[in-house]
This record gives C-alpha cells, structure tokens and sequence, in this order.
C-alpha cells in the first residue's frame, strides 16, 4: 500500500492546502494529513477543531486519514511506515527553506520528500493570510471551503 503524509499547521485549511492534499490522493492509496502542533504557537482554531475541519473538507476524496502530532515529522512517519512526504511549493522562496528541511528528514530517517508545485491560482495563498484578511472582515469566500469560511466568520465575528 502506498502511503504519504501532508503535513501542516492548518489554521485553518485552505483551498491551496486542498489543492495539495487532493492530487495526493490521487497518487497514493492513502494520505495521512498530520496536523502538525506547536505549543509555542497559539492558533486561531483549536487542533481538534482544525483536524475537523480537515475531514469535512477531504471527506469526498475517500482515502484521506487526518490526526495531530506533537513531535518530528520522521518520527510521525516511522510510526505509520509512511516513506515520503508530500509538500506544496508556493515560490522559489518556499523551495529553499524545504530543501533543506527535506535533506534533515531524509538524513534522519531515510523518508522522501516530493515536491508538487502549486496550483498558480494558490500561489499567494497562505492560512497566515487568510486570517489577517478575515480578521479584517475582508471576503476570503474563494480561498477557503464553505465550512471553514463558516468557522472562520464564527470565531472572528463577522457575518
């Protein structure tokens, strides 16, 4: 069985995170989505709620698994015998701060990392962004699904 992980923070999932995930699932039997966490960081949704929001919106591409994970990356990968990982690349800056995080992982565990480059209608697209811009009451409708702009306008309270 072929398998690969996405790994991200999520806060929230976007349309770009989708993009990504999708074609994965396409390519492999099974894609883990690791909602990775940082406990330095404090994220605008709670972990459980983004890994909800993760499974509503991959619920349709039927070979998608998503769950949180304190720790490295390749430790998350050894435990589920998963050989590569999947990473979207937005720009030539995003490649070099992922090559090198590539060859650490690879260094550490022998796991593969394979680059997709994105979609070119997500190529400014970041979760960073999308909450500024929704924290602003600004219109995020076509860089989010439905159910996260939803979650997004409860939490920030905005009609």
């Amino acid at each position: 069985m072929r398998r690969v992980v996405c790994p991200g923070s999520y806060d929230p999932i976007t349309n770009g995170h989708l993009d990504i995930i999708q074609r994965a699932s396409k390519l492999y039997d099974v894609v883990h989505v690791s909602v990775m966490i940082n406990k330095s960081k404090q994220g605008l949704f709670p972990v459980e709620q983004r890994i909800d929001l993760i499974r509503q919106t991959t619920a349709s591409f039927g070979n998608v698994e998503v769950e949180a994970y304190h720790g490295l990356l390749v430790d998350f990968c050894k435990e589920r015998d998963i050989p590569a990982i999947v990473k979207g690349l937005r720009a030539v800056s995003d490649f070099d701060y992922e090559l090198q995080m590539a060859q650490m992982n690879n260094g550490l565990s022998g796991v593969e990392t394979l680059f997709v480059p994105t979609n070119p209608t997500y190529s400014f697209l970041s979760s960073s962004l999308v909450k500024e811009v929704a924290t602003w009451g600004g219109d995020v409708s076509h860089l989010v699904p439905p159910v996260v702009l939803s979650a997004l306008r409860d939490r920030l309270q905005h009609p």
